[in-house]
Protein backbone atom coordinates (compact mmCIF):
# COMPACT_ATOMS: atom_id res chain seq x y z
CA UNK A 1 0.00 0.00 0.00
CA UNK A 2 1.28 3.47 -0.91
CA UNK A 3 0.65 6.71 0.97
CA UNK A 4 0.43 10.29 -0.24
CA UNK A 5 -0.52 13.82 0.76
CA UNK A 6 -2.91 16.33 -0.81
CA UNK A 7 -0.94 19.57 -1.09
CA UNK A 8 -1.95 23.01 0.22
CA UNK A 9 -1.92 24.62 -3.22
CA UNK A 10 -5.36 26.21 -2.78
CA UNK A 11 -7.12 28.45 -0.27
CA UNK A 12 -5.77 30.77 2.38
CA UNK A 13 -2.79 28.59 3.29
CA UNK A 14 -1.46 28.06 -0.23
CA UNK A 15 2.18 29.10 -0.38
CA UNK A 16 5.47 28.33 -2.10
CA UNK A 17 7.01 27.23 1.21
CA UNK A 18 4.23 24.83 2.14
CA UNK A 19 4.12 23.30 -1.33
CA UNK A 20 7.84 22.92 -2.02
CA UNK A 21 9.31 22.47 1.46
CA UNK A 22 6.36 20.29 2.46
CA UNK A 23 6.91 18.02 -0.54
CA UNK A 24 10.61 17.74 0.19
CA UNK A 25 9.87 16.84 3.79
CA UNK A 26 7.18 14.35 2.74
CA UNK A 27 9.76 12.57 0.60
CA UNK A 28 12.28 12.56 3.45
CA UNK A 29 9.89 11.00 5.99
CA UNK A 30 8.74 8.26 3.63
CA UNK A 31 5.61 9.32 1.74
CA UNK A 32 5.20 7.81 -1.71
CA UNK A 33 3.32 10.63 -3.43
CA UNK A 34 1.98 14.17 -3.36
CA UNK A 35 -1.24 15.23 -5.06
CA UNK A 36 -2.95 18.34 -6.40
CA UNK A 37 -6.51 19.21 -7.32
CA UNK A 38 -7.55 21.21 -10.39
CA UNK A 39 -9.77 24.19 -11.14
CA UNK A 40 -9.89 26.98 -13.67
CA UNK A 41 -12.34 29.24 -11.82
CA UNK A 42 -12.13 28.03 -8.21
CA UNK A 43 -15.29 28.01 -6.09
CA UNK A 44 -14.46 26.75 -2.58
CA UNK A 45 -16.60 23.93 -1.20
CA UNK A 46 -18.46 25.49 1.72
CA UNK A 47 -18.47 22.40 3.92
CA UNK A 48 -14.72 21.86 3.48
CA UNK A 49 -13.07 25.19 2.69
CA UNK A 50 -13.09 28.84 3.61
CA UNK A 51 -14.10 31.36 0.88
CA UNK A 52 -10.59 32.02 -0.41
CA UNK A 53 -10.12 31.60 -4.17
CA UNK A 54 -6.34 31.24 -4.28
CA UNK A 55 -5.54 28.27 -6.51
CA UNK A 56 -2.14 27.30 -7.90
CA UNK A 57 -2.27 25.52 -11.26
CA UNK A 58 -2.04 21.74 -10.94
CA UNK A 59 0.56 20.78 -13.55
CA UNK A 60 2.76 23.84 -12.98
CA UNK A 61 2.81 23.03 -9.26
CA UNK A 62 3.79 19.40 -9.86
CA UNK A 63 6.60 20.47 -12.19
CA UNK A 64 8.08 22.71 -9.51
CA UNK A 65 7.84 19.92 -6.93
CA UNK A 66 9.50 17.48 -9.30
CA UNK A 67 12.42 19.87 -9.66
CA UNK A 68 13.15 19.89 -5.91
CA UNK A 69 12.50 16.20 -5.15
CA UNK A 70 13.99 12.96 -6.41
CA UNK A 71 11.55 10.05 -6.22
CA UNK A 72 8.15 11.03 -4.86
CA UNK A 73 5.25 10.38 -7.24
CA UNK A 74 3.32 13.41 -8.57
CA UNK A 75 -0.43 12.96 -8.95
CA UNK A 76 -3.51 14.89 -9.99
CA UNK A 77 -6.64 14.07 -8.05
CA UNK A 78 -8.25 15.10 -10.23
CA UNK A 79 -7.39 16.97 -13.41
CA UNK A 80 -10.49 18.60 -14.92
CA UNK A 81 -10.78 18.40 -18.75
CA UNK A 82 -10.92 22.11 -19.51
CA UNK A 83 -7.58 21.89 -21.37
CA UNK A 84 -7.29 20.62 -24.90
CA UNK A 85 -5.86 17.08 -24.54
CA UNK A 86 -3.01 17.85 -26.94
CA UNK A 87 -1.93 20.63 -24.57
CA UNK A 88 -2.11 18.19 -21.67
CA UNK A 89 -0.11 15.63 -23.64
CA UNK A 90 2.68 18.14 -24.30
CA UNK A 91 2.74 19.22 -20.65
CA UNK A 92 2.73 15.65 -19.33
CA UNK A 93 5.50 14.52 -21.65
CA UNK A 94 7.56 17.56 -20.72
CA UNK A 95 7.10 16.96 -16.99
CA UNK A 96 8.36 13.39 -17.24
CA UNK A 97 11.35 14.44 -19.32
CA UNK A 98 12.29 17.05 -16.71
CA UNK A 99 11.67 15.07 -13.51
CA UNK A 100 11.39 11.41 -14.54
CA UNK A 101 8.49 8.96 -14.87
CA UNK A 102 6.75 10.04 -11.68
CA UNK A 103 3.45 11.42 -12.98
CA UNK A 104 -0.02 9.95 -12.45
CA UNK A 105 -2.85 11.68 -14.30
CA UNK A 106 -6.08 11.29 -12.37
CA UNK A 107 -8.97 12.81 -14.33
CA UNK A 108 -12.47 13.73 -13.23
CA UNK A 109 -15.50 15.28 -14.89
CA UNK A 110 -15.56 18.20 -12.48
CA UNK A 111 -18.34 19.67 -10.39
CA UNK A 112 -18.96 23.10 -11.87
CA UNK A 113 -20.51 24.02 -15.21
CA UNK A 114 -19.19 27.58 -14.99
CA UNK A 115 -15.60 26.48 -15.59
CA UNK A 116 -16.56 24.98 -18.94
CA UNK A 117 -18.92 27.81 -19.84
CA UNK A 118 -16.03 30.23 -19.33
CA UNK A 119 -14.09 28.59 -22.19
CA UNK A 120 -17.08 28.00 -24.45
CA UNK A 121 -17.45 24.28 -23.66
CA UNK A 122 -20.60 24.55 -21.59
CA UNK A 123 -22.57 22.29 -23.93
CA UNK A 124 -20.11 19.38 -23.80
CA UNK A 125 -20.60 16.17 -21.85
CA UNK A 126 -17.86 16.38 -19.23
CA UNK A 127 -17.65 12.62 -18.73
CA UNK A 128 -17.15 12.18 -22.46
CA UNK A 129 -14.41 14.81 -22.28
CA UNK A 130 -12.60 12.55 -19.81
CA UNK A 131 -13.01 9.61 -22.19
CA UNK A 132 -11.66 11.74 -25.07
CA UNK A 133 -8.64 12.73 -22.99
CA UNK A 134 -7.88 9.12 -22.10
CA UNK A 135 -7.98 7.97 -25.71
CA UNK A 136 -6.11 10.94 -27.18
CA UNK A 137 -3.37 10.83 -24.55
CA UNK A 138 -2.90 7.11 -25.12
CA UNK A 139 -2.62 7.55 -28.87
CA UNK A 140 -0.25 10.52 -28.95
CA UNK A 141 1.94 9.04 -26.20
CA UNK A 142 2.34 5.84 -28.22
CA UNK A 143 2.40 7.06 -31.83
CA UNK A 144 3.12 9.88 -34.24
CA UNK A 145 1.03 11.18 -37.16
CA UNK A 146 -2.17 10.53 -35.23
CA UNK A 147 -5.59 11.05 -36.80
CA UNK A 148 -8.51 11.40 -34.41
CA UNK A 149 -12.15 12.42 -34.42
CA UNK A 150 -14.99 12.23 -31.90
CA UNK A 151 -17.80 14.50 -30.72
CA UNK A 152 -15.31 16.71 -28.87
CA UNK A 153 -12.05 16.84 -30.84
CA UNK A 154 -10.90 16.35 -34.41
CA UNK A 155 -7.34 16.54 -35.73
CA UNK A 156 -5.12 14.80 -38.26
CA UNK A 157 -1.45 13.95 -38.68
CA UNK A 158 -0.49 15.13 -35.18
CA UNK A 159 2.76 14.19 -33.44
CA UNK A 160 3.46 15.38 -29.90
CA UNK A 161 7.05 15.38 -28.70
CA UNK A 162 8.56 14.76 -26.24
CA UNK A 163 6.91 11.46 -25.44
CA UNK A 164 6.66 10.56 -21.75
CA UNK A 165 9.63 8.84 -20.20
CA UNK A 166 8.68 5.19 -20.06
CA UNK A 167 6.26 5.57 -22.96
CA UNK A 168 3.05 6.34 -21.07
CA UNK A 169 1.54 8.01 -18.02
CA UNK A 170 -0.99 6.14 -15.81
CA UNK A 171 -4.53 7.44 -16.32
CA UNK A 172 -6.93 7.16 -13.37
CA UNK A 173 -10.63 8.00 -13.13
CA UNK A 174 -11.47 10.16 -10.12
CA UNK A 175 -15.03 10.00 -8.81
CA UNK A 176 -17.23 8.18 -6.32
CA UNK A 177 -20.28 7.37 -8.45
CA UNK A 178 -21.14 3.89 -9.76
CA UNK A 179 -20.45 5.14 -13.26
CA UNK A 180 -16.97 6.35 -12.32
CA UNK A 181 -16.04 2.86 -11.13
CA UNK A 182 -17.40 1.27 -14.31
CA UNK A 183 -15.51 3.72 -16.50
CA UNK A 184 -12.30 3.08 -14.58
CA UNK A 185 -12.53 -0.57 -15.56
CA UNK A 186 -13.40 0.31 -19.14
CA UNK A 187 -10.50 2.57 -20.04
CA UNK A 188 -8.37 3.54 -17.02
CA UNK A 189 -5.44 2.25 -14.99
CA UNK A 190 -6.87 3.32 -11.62
CA UNK A 191 -9.93 4.54 -9.75
CA UNK A 192 -9.68 7.29 -7.14
CA UNK A 193 -12.68 8.67 -5.26
CA UNK A 194 -12.31 11.48 -2.76
CA UNK A 195 -14.67 11.46 0.21
CA UNK A 196 -16.43 8.09 0.19
CA UNK A 197 -17.82 5.87 2.93
CA UNK A 198 -16.33 2.43 3.47
CA UNK A 199 -19.70 0.84 2.71
CA UNK A 200 -19.90 2.69 -0.59
CA UNK A 201 -16.31 1.91 -1.48
CA UNK A 202 -16.82 -1.79 -0.78
CA UNK A 203 -19.77 -1.85 -3.18
CA UNK A 204 -17.81 -0.05 -5.92
CA UNK A 205 -14.79 -2.36 -5.57
CA UNK A 206 -17.00 -5.44 -5.77
CA UNK A 207 -18.51 -4.10 -8.99
CA UNK A 208 -15.08 -3.33 -10.42
CA UNK A 209 -13.81 -6.82 -9.68
CA UNK A 210 -16.82 -8.37 -11.38
CA UNK A 211 -16.50 -6.12 -14.45
CA UNK A 212 -12.75 -6.67 -14.70
CA UNK A 213 -13.29 -10.42 -14.74
CA UNK A 214 -16.12 -10.20 -17.27
CA UNK A 215 -14.10 -7.97 -19.60
CA UNK A 216 -10.83 -9.84 -19.03
CA UNK A 217 -9.15 -6.58 -18.05
CA UNK A 218 -6.71 -5.92 -15.20
CA UNK A 219 -8.32 -4.63 -12.01
CA UNK A 220 -7.57 -0.89 -11.82
CA UNK A 221 -5.45 0.41 -8.97
CA UNK A 222 -7.82 1.48 -6.18
CA UNK A 223 -6.99 4.73 -4.39
CA UNK A 224 -8.79 7.21 -2.13
CA UNK A 225 -8.34 10.73 -0.67
CA UNK A 226 -10.04 10.89 2.76
CA UNK A 227 -10.09 14.10 4.83
CA UNK A 228 -7.71 13.55 7.73
CA UNK A 229 -6.88 15.03 11.13
CA UNK A 230 -4.29 13.45 13.42
CA UNK A 231 -3.53 14.62 16.95
CA UNK A 232 -2.55 12.95 20.20
CA UNK A 233 -6.22 12.18 20.95
CA UNK A 234 -9.38 11.70 18.88
CA UNK A 235 -11.06 14.56 20.72
CA UNK A 236 -8.30 16.97 19.70
CA UNK A 237 -8.36 15.68 16.12
CA UNK A 238 -12.11 16.19 15.77
CA UNK A 239 -11.87 19.79 17.05
CA UNK A 240 -10.37 20.77 13.70
CA UNK A 241 -13.00 19.10 11.49
CA UNK A 242 -16.28 20.53 10.22
CA UNK A 243 -18.40 17.52 11.14
CA UNK A 244 -21.78 19.17 10.32
CA UNK A 245 -20.44 20.11 6.90
CA UNK A 246 -19.23 16.60 6.17
CA UNK A 247 -22.54 15.11 7.29
CA UNK A 248 -24.46 17.54 5.08
CA UNK A 249 -22.26 16.68 2.11
CA UNK A 250 -22.66 12.95 2.75
CA UNK A 251 -26.44 13.21 2.90
CA UNK A 252 -26.45 15.03 -0.45
CA UNK A 253 -24.45 12.24 -2.12
CA UNK A 254 -26.98 10.68 -4.46
CA UNK A 255 -25.28 7.30 -4.89
CA UNK A 256 -23.80 6.79 -1.42
CA UNK A 257 -24.60 3.63 0.51
CA UNK A 258 -26.41 4.94 3.57
CA UNK A 259 -25.80 3.73 7.16
CA UNK A 260 -28.45 1.53 8.80
CA UNK A 261 -30.36 4.58 10.06
CA UNK A 262 -30.92 5.74 6.48
CA UNK A 263 -28.97 8.98 6.82
CA UNK A 264 -25.60 10.24 7.98
CA UNK A 265 -26.18 11.59 11.48
CA UNK A 266 -23.06 11.00 13.59
CA UNK A 267 -19.32 11.13 13.16
CA UNK A 268 -19.32 7.32 13.32
CA UNK A 269 -21.56 7.31 10.22
CA UNK A 270 -18.71 9.03 8.36
CA UNK A 271 -16.51 5.94 8.51
CA UNK A 272 -14.24 6.15 5.49
CA UNK A 273 -15.18 9.75 4.71
CA UNK A 274 -13.00 10.97 7.56
CA UNK A 275 -9.84 9.73 9.24
CA UNK A 276 -9.46 11.42 12.61
CA UNK A 277 -7.77 10.43 15.81
CA UNK A 278 -4.51 9.55 17.50
CA UNK A 279 -1.72 8.00 15.43
CA UNK A 280 -2.80 4.50 16.47
CA UNK A 281 -6.44 5.26 15.60
CA UNK A 282 -5.35 6.59 12.20
CA UNK A 283 -3.43 3.37 11.59
CA UNK A 284 -6.53 1.35 12.47
CA UNK A 285 -8.68 3.39 10.07
CA UNK A 286 -6.18 3.00 7.25
CA UNK A 287 -6.14 -0.76 7.78
CA UNK A 288 -9.88 -0.81 7.04
CA UNK A 289 -9.13 0.63 3.60
CA UNK A 290 -6.34 -1.87 3.07
CA UNK A 291 -8.73 -4.72 3.90
CA UNK A 292 -11.07 -3.55 1.12
CA UNK A 293 -8.28 -3.59 -1.44
CA UNK A 294 -7.18 0.06 -1.45
CA UNK A 295 -3.64 0.28 -2.79
CA UNK A 296 -2.93 4.01 -2.55
CA UNK A 297 -4.27 6.29 0.20
CA UNK A 298 -3.78 10.05 0.07
CA UNK A 299 -4.27 11.98 3.31
CA UNK A 300 -6.28 15.17 2.79
CA UNK A 301 -5.32 17.74 5.45
CA UNK A 302 -7.32 20.67 4.12
CA UNK A 303 -8.84 21.13 7.60
CA UNK A 304 -5.30 21.36 8.98
CA UNK A 305 -3.28 23.26 6.38
CA UNK A 306 -2.47 25.84 9.06
CA UNK A 307 -0.58 23.02 10.83
CA UNK A 308 0.71 21.40 7.66
CA UNK A 309 4.29 20.67 8.73
CA UNK A 310 3.17 19.33 12.10
CA UNK A 311 0.85 16.86 10.39
CA UNK A 312 3.61 15.66 8.05
CA UNK A 313 5.94 15.07 10.99
CA UNK A 314 3.32 13.30 13.09
CA UNK A 315 2.32 10.96 10.27
CA UNK A 316 5.91 10.39 9.23
CA UNK A 317 7.05 9.53 12.75
CA UNK A 318 4.07 7.74 14.28
CA UNK A 319 1.81 6.48 11.48
CA UNK A 320 3.77 5.48 8.37
CA UNK A 321 6.24 3.19 10.20
CA UNK A 322 3.32 1.19 11.63
CA UNK A 323 1.68 0.85 8.22
CA UNK A 324 4.76 -0.35 6.35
Amino acid sequence: MKFGLLLPHFGEHASREKILEGSKRAEEVGFDSVWVRDHLVFEPHGEMEKPNREFYDALTTLTAIGAVTDRIMLGTGSLIPFRHPLVTALMAGTITQLVGPRLILGFGAGTFDHEFEAIGWGDRDRVELVRSNAEILRRVFESNHVDYSDANFTFSDISIEPKPVGGRVPFWYCGATPRSARLAVEFCDGWMPGRISLLTMAKRIETMRELSAEQDRPMPTVAVIPPTSVEETREEALEHVNIPGLLAWANKSKFAVKPPSGSFETVEDLEGQLIAGSPDEVVAEVEKFRALGVEHLVFDFRFKFDRWFEQIELLGAEVLPKLR
